[in-house]
């Protein structure tokens, strides 16, 4: 637990927080933010999940098919109660902020920090990078397509004026981000069964490696812009991400006979704050700004403790031989 924060959770911190001073002294602003977030998702997030994934296996991933499946179960049924909670709870919502409440907190920042936390507990290995694919495939490929569809039939409903926006959009959107075909294109190849060659990777890794610290760092620059407010739905976000979800990911891992180890990986990825990528919609839309993105940073504050807690839990459960 020791090597734990101190080689994963403190440099987060630590990287966050120099990201945050500088924002706050006005080296950089919000929009450089979003530039840094578009360098990790449109080149450096996309070269470290495809080169890892291209030197996988064809039986690691046949192996990983449980894993994809309760990826996608958890994340997704958590997506979707968040979205009733907030749409049938709080009578001061839309439809609109409920989706952009999914896409927030139903949804792990495994994009920006997925690496930067999984990677110094669990090595850099293939078998990170596809968890840090599947789960990010699933958020981008799945989640974000559904919670725009959710948005934009919510808008509709309140402008009814506005364009129609179709169904299929979103989901064609969300496929042509490179963060999504990346990591299907690098599965495809090891399915051909095309061997990777060693010395292509090192073109790959120089981008790769600003993919963790120019994450975080841009974290700290966007927590620096944000301005917060505290509410019952900011700490009902918080409480949802970083406790249901983990807790589910747990159980269904469980419950469905999970290698030990990829169940531990899942459940670390799914005890990550909130969806950057939510805040992004959020803001877009001009929808649920405020209090979606100070959910987000609480949320990254309690996760400090969170992180630690279910690596603990999920031990004492895997040790103790707990199975339904």
């Amino acid at each position: 637990m020791a090597h734990i924060i101190l080689y994963a959770i403190v440099p987060i911190v630590v990287i966050m927080l120099l990201g945050f001073v500088s924002g706050k002294r006005g080296v950089f602003t919000g929009d450089d933010a979003k530039k840094f977030n578009k360098v990790v998702l449109d080149y450096a997030l996309p070269a470290a999940l495809f080169v890892s994934i291209a030197q996988a296996s064809r039986e690691m991933l046949y192996h990983d098919i449980k894993l994809t499946i309760v990826s996608t179960i958890v994340i997704m049924g958590c997506f979707m109660a968040v979205y009733f909670i907030y749409k049938y709870c709080f009578k001061e919502n839309t439809g609109a902020d409920a989706a952009v409440s999914a896409l927030i907190s139903g949804s792990p920042t495994i994009g920006f920090l997925g690496f930067a936390v999984l990677e110094p507990i669990f090595g850099t290995t293939p078998a990170v990078a596809l968890v840090v694919a599947i789960v990010g495939i699933v958020v981008n490929a799945i989640g974000i397509p559904v919670g725009l569809s959710l948005l934009n039939e919510s808008l509709a409903k309140q402008r009814p004026d506005a364009k129609k926006v179709s169904a299929w959009k979103p989901v064609i959107h969300a496929l042509e981000q490179p963060v999504a075909w990346a990591p299907i294109l690098a599965v495809i190849w090891v399915l051909v069964g095309i061997p990777w060659p060693a010395w292509a990777s090192p073109s790959f890794d120089l981008i790769a490696k600003a993919n963790a610290s120019m994450a975080v760092f841009s974290a700290g620059i966007t927590l620096a812009s944000i301005k917060i407010v505290l509410n019952w739905q900011v700490f009902l976000g918080t409480i949802l991400k970083l406790g249901l979800m983990p807790l589910a990911t747990l159980v269904v891992g469980l419950i469905t006979g999970m290698d030990p180890l990829n169940l531990k990986m899942l459940v670390v990825a799914n005890s990550l704050p909130p969806a950057f990528s939510g805040i992004i919609i959020a803001d877009e839309y001009d929808t649920y700004v405020a209090t979606g993105t100070s959910s987000l940073t609480v949320s990254v504050i309690v996760f400090v403790f969170a992180c630690p807690f279910w690596i603990w839990i999920t031990d004492l459960c895997l040790k103790g031989g707990m199975s339904f």
